[in-house]
């Protein structure tokens, strides 16, 4: 069953379009059912699919209420009809000529849809091409159905097989823009062809410097509000704009360049512009919501044949969540050499999603994504997340048959990653308030952090402590022989960053410094081992009635019940490789020898571990 906010969803959506016959309808669900292998190679094809693209998402509660915090009808205010007091001494005819009221009918659900409408976004789609009449019409079929659930595409066409500077290169060009847009209106889109040029070359005069020193991509071209006349035009009459990737030089000539200059010039331009508009124009005077829409892009889409960026830690496979902040040299440099000839844009596709999240809100996200993959992209507009979550342990993700060369990419601004090994480098301040937001009790601050000055590891800190990791050592007093316990304190992040990919950031950096030390793909740049080293079991509790735990459960290698607690733990992943190995010529065992023992020294040290908490109040009933 799905949740109320999912639900809520579902019925959103389905209450925009026409209602289908209940036949048709049962026939779309009974297929979803028996799902292939890879869905995502299935096109969609009729409109009930448009609504099982929804469902494949899977979006949680968190996910819906999100997608209807963005794209939901925005509340108005109701204007209350004023009556006139009845007479102090009513006419006797008057009472005996007056009719009972008649109550007003309630507008049909097609009216209430057209009277609170969907609130518009905008997203920045690169089509790179070329692709066949057959790849451009499913790759309009997502695009048509992205506006339908609220995210209109402003289009920007390539062609990789024409070189700049080609004699016959612009005429190449109009003609691929004329092709996605007849695909775009075979679909039942309304289009409109921007032919000439809305991007200038060049950084913004004057700007640039203080950009550079900010570190900041500079995109190598620009645009002001006045030139975005055409694409605001056509997005305000609900019309899907198809640009080529022409500028205007310093002379006023129009001239093909790469199209990720013009998205990026678009990229910073439109938000700019949209902050003119917030600041031209307050939302309580918007008379017309349903034709305005937000030039802020909050997507960017890049539709290739290629798919995503390969990753060195799924043999060629495609990464699946990118923290740019963090990861992004990292990922550009061990792209390796062989996959310039199947994936020969990939890094200047990385790059261009680098300096575009650069200048879009933080909530936005970008997509690498196969042409055969349309699905994708309505689960990632629902979700914000990728297919397949990257802090799943490796050999789950290994094993994924829905993990394909056609997998997408996301990619995220993300946040830095920081390993502090030392108490005195922790922001105490800084820290206490990630805690208690995130737990929603109040830290025993002098206890917990003179705890830590005995015990502590190493803490994992992402952004300026919207997350943090903190793991102990933890010995046995009535086996002081035995080696300590890795142990997970304290895992949290703020509110405010649950669901924008933070989690995933945080446990696949716990990943690289604890259980997956000692393999190839565990290199943590923030300071940390740099994957050298042994893999150690990491241990955790948490309480048998969190709501997290399913998490847990999913990235753990095994459990134990203690009562009011559940005990988790991670198997150091070089280990079991060497297991594996050795097994395969000496037979299976249930039991390994280095696991003897070694639940019952973690279920004796755990427990004993002491509370963080102040008991002020009844404890947090999902406190860890």
């Amino acid at each position: 069953m799905f949740k109320s906010a999912s639900y809520k969803l579902v019925s959103a959506v389905a209450k925009s379009h026409s209602a289908q016959s209940c036949s048709a309808f049962y026939a779309t669900v009974r297929g979803f059912r028996h799902e292939p292998e890879h869905p995502e190679d299935i096109e969609i094809s009729s409109e009930n699919d448009f609504i099982v693209s929804i469902l494949r998402a899977n979006p949680s509660a968190r996910d819906a209420k999100s997608y209807l915090a963005s794209f939901g009808a925005r509340p108005r205010s109701v204007s209350v009809p004023i009556h006139p007091p009845p007479p102090l001494l009513p006419d006797p005819q008057v009472v005996r000529d007056t009719q009972p009221a008649v109550e007003e009918p309630k507008p049909s659900p097609i009216v209430s849809s057209i009277l609170d409408p969907v609130h518009h976004r905008t997203a920045l789609v690169k089509v790179q091409g070329p692709f066949t009449n057959r790849q451009l019409d499913s790759i309009a079929r997502g695009i048509v159905y992205l506006q339908k659930l609220g995210l209109v595409s402003v289009i920007i066409v390539e062609q990789d097989q024409v070189p700049r500077g080609e004699e016959g290169e612009r005429e190449v060009i109009l003609e691929e823009t004329t092709r996605v847009v007849e695909a775009l209106e075979k679909q039942g889109a309304r289009t409109r062809p921007v032919l000439g040029a809305v991007v200038r070359l060049g950084p913004i005069p004057g700007q640039d410097t203080a950009t550079r020193q900010s570190c900041a991509p500079v995109p190598e071209a620009h645009t002001y509000p006045s030139d975005l006349a055409p694409i605001r035009s056509a997005l305000r009459t609900g019309e899907i704009p198809v640009l080529s990737p022409l500028a205007l030089d310093s002379f006023c000539r129009s001239a093909r360049i790469d199209a990720n200059d013009v998205i990026a010039a678009l990229a910073r331009g439109m938000v700019d512009a949209a902050e003119y508009d917030r600041a031209q124009k307050p939302v309580e005077t918007i008379t017309r919501p349903e034709i305005d829409v937000d030039l802020t892009p909050m997507r960017l889409m890049i539709i290739n044949r290629e798919g995503g960026v390969p990753s060195y830690a799924r043999s060629g496979l495609p990464h699946l969540l990118v923290n740019l902040e963090a990861e992004y040299k990292y990922v550009h440099d061990t792209f390796q050499s062989s996959w310039k000839a199947t994936h020969p844009t990939a890094l200047s596709n990385l790059a261009l999603a680098h300096t575009c999240l650069t200048y879009m809100p933080p909530s936005s996200s970008a997509i690498m994504v196969n042409h055969r993959a349309p699905s994708s992209m309505i689960g990632n507009l629902i979700t914000n997340k990728p297919a397949v979550s990257s802090s799943l342990p490796h050999a789950l993700l290994q094993g994924n048959r829905s993990l394909t060369s056609n997998t997408p990419t996301i990619l995220r601004r993300g946040l830095s990653v920081e390993v502090v090994r030392d108490c005195a480098n922790i922001d105490k301040a800084k820290m206490t308030r990630l805690l208690e937001q995130s737990f929603g009790q109040v830290l025993d601050s002098d206890t917990f952090y003179a705890r830590l000055e005995k015990d502590l590891d190493f803490v994992i800190i992402a952004g300026d402590y919207a997350g943090a990791a903190v793991v102990t050592r933890e010995t046995s007093s009535s086996n002081p022989s035995a080696p300590p316990i890795v142990y997970l304190d304290k895992f949290a992040v703020l509110p405010s960053h649950q669901g924008d990919g933070t989690v995933d950031f945080l446990w696949v950096a716990l990943h690289d410094e604890t259980y997956g030390l000692g393999l190839p793909f565990s290199v943590n740049l923030n300071g940390g081992k740099e994957g050298r080293g042994e893999g150690q079991d990491l241990v955790w509790r948490s309480r048998s009635n969190n709501p997290i735990n399913k998490w847990y459960f999913e990235r753990s290698s095994g459990h134990v019940r203690m009562g009011d607690w559940v005990l988790f733990w991670c198997d150091g992943e070089k280990r079991l490789k060497t297991e594996e190995g050795r097994r395969a010529s000496a037979g299976l065992s249930y039991v390994e020898e280095w696991e003897h023992g070694r639940i019952t020294l973690w279920a004796d040290v755990v427990p004993k571990v002491p509370s963080s908490w102040k008991k002020l109040h009844e404890p947090n009933k999902h406190g860890v």
